[in-house]
């Protein structure tokens, strides 16, 4: 058992010897000037002397509180600067993660429980975000992009390669057999993606007619609703439909044909890889990716 007077006793003389001001004392603890001059009191009687010199000015240390101010402040600030460590320490780590909507809607919002229920300590922020401007700013920590060239000054890590195909309502697929058949199919684009359509086809040997009826969308979550509501053929990634594929809400009845870019992981490399949190972040993704 260790043989100390009252804390609350040591930091009401701290109080006052760092002001030499019992009143003073009162007003930084919000007690009355009796709390203190009591706490005072009981110190000096557990000494057997006295700490302060009462004086018509106010107070000032006694040899022996000179002594014990020097000691009360040593220890109070190596216990301030722990317990600040500590509760810094316990607080969530807060990552800023941006990617397109879609993905977010899609792919990476299904997962955030997951990851955060296993990781309690990180607090995911999400943003829609692309612009690579965010990152290099700092503004995010990483972005979470489909790409196949990336700006020398990021590190990247490949999450999950992007294959990309028609989809439409269960009720078209029966139109769609072989690749040709989209060419009597009124397309559906989005305005972030316009060279889709045209990538797709070169990789499966068809040309598409420059004029072929379709429509544009600004998101991929309304070419989606369109596609479903029998509107046209979207095209899309293949990660990003999984869910509408295995409700029913979408068919995909010719495949999805690698594009030859991923979804990845950016990070700065300048941010040492965006440290402790991030790399959990990243570890945990590959993990669930691989799971998969």
């Amino acid at each position: 058992m260790r043989r100390l007077p009252s804390l609350n006793a040591l930091r009401f003389f701290d109080s006052a010897a760092r002001q030499l001001s019992f009143s003073l004392a009162a007003k930084e603890l919000c007690v009355t000037h009796s709390a203190v001059s009591q706490q005072i009191r009981q110190l000096e009687q557990w000494f057997d002397c006295p700490l302060f010199e009462r004086r018509a000015g106010g107070v000032q240390l006694t040899v022996a509180g000179l002594d014990l101010q020097r000691a009360a402040e040593d220890a109070f600030d190596l216990l301030e600067r722990r317990c600040d460590a500590l509760r810094r320490s316990t607080q969530p780590s807060e990552l800023a993660v941006g990617a397109p909507a879609s993905f977010l809607s899609n792919w990476l919002i299904p997962r955030l429980e997951r990851f955060e229920a296993a990781h309690p300590d990180i607090r995911i922020r999400l943003q829609t975000a692309a612009e690579a401007a965010l990152l290099n700013t700092r503004r995010v920590d990483a972005l979470i992009l489909a790409g196949r060239d990336w700006p020398r000054e990021w590190a990247v890590t490949p999450l999950l390669a992007e294959a990309t195909g028609p989809v439409c309502a269960p009720a078209w697929a029966a139109r769609l057999s072989r690749p040709a058949d989209v060419l009597d199919a009124p397309l559906l684009h989005t305005s972030s993606r316009p060279e889709a359509w045209q990538d797709w086809a070169g990789r499966v040997g068809v040309k598409l007619a420059p004029r072929q009826p379709g429509r544009e969308f600004d998101h991929l979550g309304h070419m989606l609703e369109a596609a479903a509501a029998g509107l046209g053929v979207a095209i899309a990634p293949a990660v990003l439909v999984e869910a509408e594929l295995h409700r029913g809400r979408l068919a995909a009845p010719l495949g999805f044909v690698d594009s030859g870019a991923a979804f990845s992981l950016c990070t700065l490399k300048a941010q040492a890889e965006g440290g402790p949190a991030l790399a959990r972040l990243r570890d945990w993704l590959l993990a669930d990716v691989a799971a998969r």
